[in-house]
């Protein structure tokens, strides 16, 4: 007999009848209960903690109220309940390696639970949760053992006798199955710092004889972790010291995946409602079948970890939730932090899925509308931003799926030749073909090692990655100002743009800060300022200029930065002497004013993106000039002509309607409730934070008034109508999944329009058409030329002209990408070969006629010796998007296609294969 089989015979017939309960049912039974017992609701927060760079994902659901643990705000309830969002694939708490492995570990999860903070305590939560579990849900009293902290010496800890007591007084647990657990077990901590304490933990014993007692806490499924009773006690600093926090607070974690494989009697995870729909799907695009060694009547119930084809498909339902929540709270598959993350878990199931069940093809995508189905109901932003998701998955799915067939192909010969030779290490440079031309993570390396008794030489690894980035200029080391001897600066004048009087501290010159002596005219410096009204870069707003102005002489301030507590204005001294302890007029340049017009048109821009593109833009960085704005923003397509037009129509439209720009300081708490507020994803805030809103003065308390509101620190107009015009000159790739819009704003935008006027109305008298026929006699001649090159080969020059419209540094030279109008092959080898004389390290160009495209890669043997970028695998790479094929050479490659509508997005898949092979 099973051990769930032993629950639903050891449970009364109340439990049985619970025990088909979904789990939409048992999520909202443990809120109500809570609720009852006056816990407010509290939705998840985000899987991004914004307010917290020291964490990856949201891995708990304290995360969201860890500022309430360490005493820094305060709300308007003292009791909560919620269902948080989490995923568990890096940092401290990295469950990666085990899912799939196992049938009860996942990357993505929900986790319920209930807090007090300053109100019950240990007492109120475990009374709590054992009456929810044996009361309401009727799990058998018999199989549920408790664990309480056994203390720790090293820490000064001393046993949780507290917790202890109250489990055998307001409980009637079996006090045999009350345990002391050591600090790994017992001792709950979010990260390396933070808030912390003594946990209790509640087990469930699924042992056919209900005899796990031996097996609490030993990794042994059978008897397993449900329920997690923290009671936060202390905060850990970055020293390691631990101190009392200013109250005692109560965090629980219930798994509700796991709740429902007890609740449902099932032996694992994976056989729930929260599950079976997913593999059911996986099941169309393959001939396994689930469970199907398993021999039991319900396959999808197994608990064989053997079968690896039944692993596959665990990973895969795993990996498609974790994707979807990730990418719909905005988190973008890239190559650094928790992009990369996300890069990593797909292209673990893209390999599991290409390997062990012969999936041909983008798959994961097509799981999203069965993720959105089952989990949209108790969130909604799934399929609010289904299509956002849908869009990212492809994208990077078919990207990976290029290279993946050959990468798989390279590891499983040299995982032959080890075998043949009783070799069982991989070599480094190995590891790193695979991960540098193939894109394969070198954890997934190792998993697939590990699959074939091999071991990976990381040594190696590391070494061959550190040679790759020494030869492409990445290793070069940088080393920042120090700072920690400059006396401060108070910078609470930086948005006034009145002359401030001030005193001279002292100034930098390399990197050396100096308080005595004299600064003469033609001295370059840093000089520092008791107090200062300029603005100093921060947050992609550049640093203001003007001068310093005294009696005798001016100082010219080129630019202003930020620098610990110090704001350093830098420039050259243009008339006069400037000693320490002078006094000074501080003058902020006129510029300030375009540099605000380009900011306050910056956040209408960000708000007329969501507008048209959708809720899953969000900032991935800024500059501010006085010249021009630059914002770029989380999008995986490029934006079309129509879309441009649209976004810059919304912009102007609220410069026209002369909005009121307003600041506003604000508790951080309170910040977060205005609706649709905008913060930079891993940026933390100050409390309170100045909040920036266009459309009212108040954006608390006329909500409907917002146009956009964004927590800001920059400086801002008083009314849109001062921005005068926006004018969008340039859209483009930055990176994978992220956009880049350059526009231009009052005086510039106004030259801008006139350039393209005069061009316009000069092209028109050239071609002898009024503007407006333009178009159409364009198209004319462009029939005409075409007509030409068919009849004799264009004369001139070959590459002389060629423009290109990527161009990425290297050690070796530049390479160069872009379109050309030439579509003789031999011409577009005459133009990489002029643009190499010119000292172009690699060249890829395109060029389209009659419905067909071609594809040129030439690459330097100097770079091909330095990277792994070579032409042959370059066009191999890009060439399937427009339909086609081709090959060559690592200095020499051609490719041709059939679908010129995607040459865009193949010219965009070569400048990302650069990126990738340079590392």
């Amino acid at each position: 007999m099973s051990g769930y089989t032993a629950l639903k015979r050891l449970g009364s017939g109340k439990s049985q009848k619970k025990a088909m309960k979904t789990s939409s049912e048992i999520r909202q039974e443990f809120i109500a209960f809570f609720q009852q017992r006056n816990h407010t609701f509290v939705p998840s927060s985000s899987l991004l903690p914004a307010e917290d760079p020291t964490l990856l994902f949201a891995n708990a659901g304290m995360n969201q109220f860890k500022d309430i643990f360490l005493g820094r705000e305060q709300r308007d309830y003292n009791r909560a309940v919620n269902s948080q969002k989490c995923i568990r694939a890096g940092g401290k708490h990295n469950d990666l390696e085990d899912v799939g492995r196992d049938t009860y570990h996942h990357t993505f999860f929900e986790m319920l639970g209930n807090w007090s903070f300053g109100d019950y305590f240990k007492r109120e939560a475990i009374q709590f949760a054992w009456e929810l579990l044996t009361d309401v849900w009727c799990l058998p009293k018999q199989r549920l053992y408790a664990t309480v902290f056994e203390g720790d010496p090293a820490d000064g800890l001393a046993p949780d006798t507290e917790a202890e007591h109250y489990w055998k007084d307001a409980t009637d647990i079996d006090p045999s199955h009350i345990f002391r657990g050591n600090k790994k077990d017992n001792f709950w901590e979010m990260g390396p710092t933070g808030p912390c304490g003594p946990c209790s933990e509640i087990h469930i014993d699924l042992t056919d004889e209900a005899n796990g007692a031996s097996l609490v806490n030993a990794g042994d499924p059978r008897v397993i972790e449900l329920w997690n009773l923290v009671f936060m006690q202390y905060n850990r600093d970055s020293e390691g010291t631990l101190t009392p926090l200013p109250a005692c607070h109560v965090d629980t974690g219930l798994g509700l995946e796991r709740t429902c494989f007890a609740l449902q009697n099932k032996h694992s995870a994976y056989a729930t409602d929260l599950f079976v729909p997913i593999l059911k799907k996986i099941e169309t695009f393959t001939a396994h079948r689930y469970g199907q060694n398993s021999g039991l009547k319900d396959r999808f119930d197994t608990s064989d970890t053997t079968d690896l084809g039944d692993v596959a498909c665990r990973v895969i339902a795993d990996h498609a939730r974790a994707l979807s929540f990730a990418i719909a709270d905005g988190v973008i598959p890239s190559n650094e932090g928790r992009g990369y993350v996300l890069r990593r878990i797909l292209r673990r199931a893209a390999r599991y899925g290409r390997q062990y069940l012969n999936i041909e093809g983008p798959f994961l995508v097509k799981l999203v509308p069965t993720v959105v189905e089952l989990m949209s109901q108790a969130f909604g932003e799934l399929a609010e931003r289904k299509d956002y998701v849908l869009d990212t998955i492809g994208s990077e799915e078919e990207a990976f799926g290029r290279t993946l067939d050959r990468g798989i192909e390279l590891f499983q010969r040299q995982a032959e030749k080890l075998t043949q030779t009783s070799k069982a290490v991989l070599p480094g440079n190995v590891a790193f073909d695979l991960y540098a031309t193939y894109g394969f993570p070198v954890d997934l390396t190792q998993l697939m090692a590990q699959e074939r008794g091999l071991e990976v030489d990381l040594d190696g690894f590391d070494e061959a990655m550190a040679h790759h980035r020494e030869l492409s200029g990445a290793g070069a080391a940088f080393q920042a100002e120090t700072v920690a001897n400059l006396p401060a600066t108070d910078d609470a004048f930086k948005y006034s743009a009145q002359p401030l009087q001030a005193k001279v501290l002292g100034w930098v010159v390399d990197q050396q800060f100096l308080c005595q002596g004299q600064l003469n005219q033609g001295d370059e410096a840093a000089v520092i300022l008791d107090r200062t009204n300029f603005y100093g870069e921060k947050g992609g707003q550049v640093g203001d200029a003007g001068h310093l102005i005294w009696p005798e002489g001016k100082f010219a301030v080129r630019d202003t930065a930020a620098a610990g507590q110090s704001v350093q204005h830098i420039g050259v001294v243009e008339t006069g002497r400037l000693t320490a302890g002078q006094s000074v007029s501080a003058e902020v340049d006129p510029s300030r004013l375009d540099t605000m017009r380009n900011h306050t048109a910056t956040h209408l821009l960000h708000g007329a993106l969501r507008q048209v593109l959708g809720d899953h833009v969000h900032q991935a960085g800024s500059v501010v000039a006085p010249d021009r704005l630059r914002f770029d923003f989380t999008h995986n397509k490029a934006v079309t002509p129509e879309q441009l037009g649209q976004i810059e129509w919304l912009v102007n439209e609220q410069v026209l309607a002369d909005r009121i720009v307003s600041t506003n300081f604000l508790a951080l708490a309170k910040a977060k409730e205005i609706p649709n507020v905008q913060a930079m994803f891993g940026e933390k805030y100050p409390d309170p934070v100045r909040v920036v809103a266009v459309g009212t003065d108040n954006p608390l308390t006329e909500p409907d008034k917002i146009v956009t509101a964004e927590f800001c620190g920059g400086t801002h107009l008083p009314r849109t109508s001062q921005v005068g015009l926006c004018k969008i000159v340039s859209e483009e790739s930055v990176a994978k999944g992220v956009r880049r819009i350059t526009a231009l704003t009052g005086r510039q935008a106004v030259r801008a329009v006139q350039q393209l006027d005069a061009v316009v109305q000069q092209a028109g008298a050239t071609l002898r058409v009024p503007p407006a026929e333009l178009v159409e006699r364009l198209g004319a001649l462009q029939k005409e030329i075409k007509q030409l090159r068919k009849s004799k080969r264009a004369g001139g020059p070959v590459g002389e002209t060629f423009q290109p419209r990527w161009t990425i540094p290297t050690p070796q030279g530049e390479v160069r990408i872009g379109q050309v109008t030439e579509t003789d092959p031999a011409a577009l080898r005459g133009i990489c070969d002029v643009q190499r004389q010119k000292g172009a390290a690699a060249v890829f160009l395109a060029c389209e006629a009659e419905g067909k495209v071609t594809l040129v890669a030439m690459v330097s043997e100097e770079l091909v010796q330095a990277t792994s970028l070579k032409a042959g695998d370059w066009v191999r790479t890009v060439a399937p998007i427009i339909g086609g094929s081709g090959g060559g050479k690592p200095t020499l490659a051609q490719a041709g296609g059939k679908q010129p509508e995607k040459l865009p997005e193949a010219l965009e898949a070569a400048v990302e294969y650069v990126r990738q092979a340079l590392g």
